[in-house]
């Protein structure tokens, strides 16, 4: 099945296509991605190829113009972008994320459809903003909220962070559904760029992910009421926020994995050569991070296959057992992603370790111990420590 793009060419619906189409944004991603990390710099190029490839429509249904591109497949792409440049692939990650709420609990809505159209049609990019200043990282309860007024809304928020939220096309947040609901009461809204105004609140001087410009702004904003979502966020962040969250991250964060692997493998082989065939002290921890990479790797495709199976299914989305295992998912990928690239460093040495050559894995830690930390592990573990409190422990392997 194929869809004429304005240029009058064709592009292929297949899997193969995007994945072919990805390699070439990788490509660019990469060219500049040292450039990115040091001047913290906005991947403007690898977006471009983004828009040029027409990756930022994929997944919207083809009868809206976009590929219906699988969870698997935007997977794929992220991990491809991670080995390239890790701002790229989280860019493309949180803007798919975002997108995947807006097909999933808001298509048949004529407003969001004209919308999800034009996205496909202009390849607009979406920005995440979830977090707020006195939340400290609760994704889950919101201080601002949403106020009516006849057929328009408007809203308020300060938000500490709002990755790439100066480059995109539009902003996808949450708040309180009105002044009088609770923290948890909450829904998902879209604002174009003519929606909205950002005041700077702060900036993003971080160790890595540097390219995601996720600055802090005042986000003030005002749209047709149609633009915030009738479906409750706690069905969206269970049923989509939280799984396609955590499996594109995870892609990334594996992709970014993968690079480290990559280095360590040439090094090794390098140095066995000039050694006359006799591994280098650190061959052992080569091992090892091929060992959490194959690890990480399995998790990922293990929660894909979860995902697929459940997918049409809202309260087995919803169920314990596949929350615990899609929450778990994102604090065993980073860590492993970390334990990986530390391995890494480890058997490249004073080459990995340095900031020059081509064994250098700097950039690839810096912004890998972003992973953990993203949404603190720690909170992700008490928040489903406390949610299985009153969960019947299983009585067989079979339960």
């Amino acid at each position: 099945m194929t869809i004429q793009l304005r240029d009058g060419a064709f592009a292929d619906h297949s899997d193969r296509d995007l994945r072919s189409r990805a390699a070439k944004v990788a490509k660019i991603a990469a060219s500049e991605a040292e450039l990115v990390d040091q001047a913290a710099r906005f991947p403007a190029g690898a977006v471009s190829a983004m828009r040029s490839q027409r990756l930022l429509g994929a997944a919207i249904p083809c009868e809206l113009g976009g590929e219906a591109a699988s969870i698997r497949t935007l997977a794929e792409i992220c991990y491809s972008l991670g080995r390239a440049c890790a701002s790229s692939a989280m860019i493309f990650a949180m803007h798919h994320t975002k997108l995947a709420c807006l097909i999933r609990h808001g298509r048949g809505e004529a407003c969001l459809d004209a919308i999800l159209r034009r996205i496909a049609d202009e390849q607009l990019l979406l920005a995440s903003s979830t977090t707020e200043g006195n939340t400290g990282g609760n994704v889950r309860a919101s201080a601002a909220a949403i106020r009516r007024d006849g057929g328009r809304v408007s809203l308020d928020r300060a938000a500490t962070v709002i990755s790439y939220g100066a480059e995109a096309d539009g902003i996808v947040t949450i708040a309180r559904r009105a002044d009088d609901a609770a923290a948890s009461d909450q829904v998902l809204c879209l604002f174009l760029k003519a929606d909205y105004t950002l005041e700077r609140l702060n900036g993003w001087e971080t160790l890595g992910m540097r390219g995601t410009c996720s600055d802090g702004y005042r986000l003030i904003a005002e749209a047709a009421a149609e633009q915030v979502l009738s479906a409750r966020y706690g069905d969206i962040h269970a049923q989509t926020m939280t799984p396609v969250s955590h499996i594109l991250w995870s892609s990334a964060w594996a992709g970014i994995a993968a690079s480290a692997v990559e280095k360590a493998q040439a090094f090794t082989r390098t140095a066995m050569r000039g050694a006359g065939g006799v591994a280098p002290p650190g061959a052992l921890h080569y091992a090892r991070a091929v060992s959490t990479l194959k690890q990480a790797r399995a998790l990922i495709g293990q929660a894909i296959g979860r995902f697929e199976a459940a997918a049409g299914d809202p309260a087995a989305l919803s169920a314990m057992d596949f929350q615990t295992a899609i929450t778990m998912l994102k604090v065993e990928v980073s860590d492993l992603a970390v334990a990986t690239v530390m391995s890494a460093m480890r058997a490249n040495g004073l080459a990995g370790y340095r900031l020059d050559g081509a064994f250098a894995l700097g950039r690839e830690l810096r912004d890998i111990l972003s992973a953990p930390i993203m949404i603190h592990n720690d909170r992700i573990v008490a928040n489903l420590a406390t949610a299985t409190l009153m969960t019947p422990v299983a009585a067989s392997l079979a339960d």
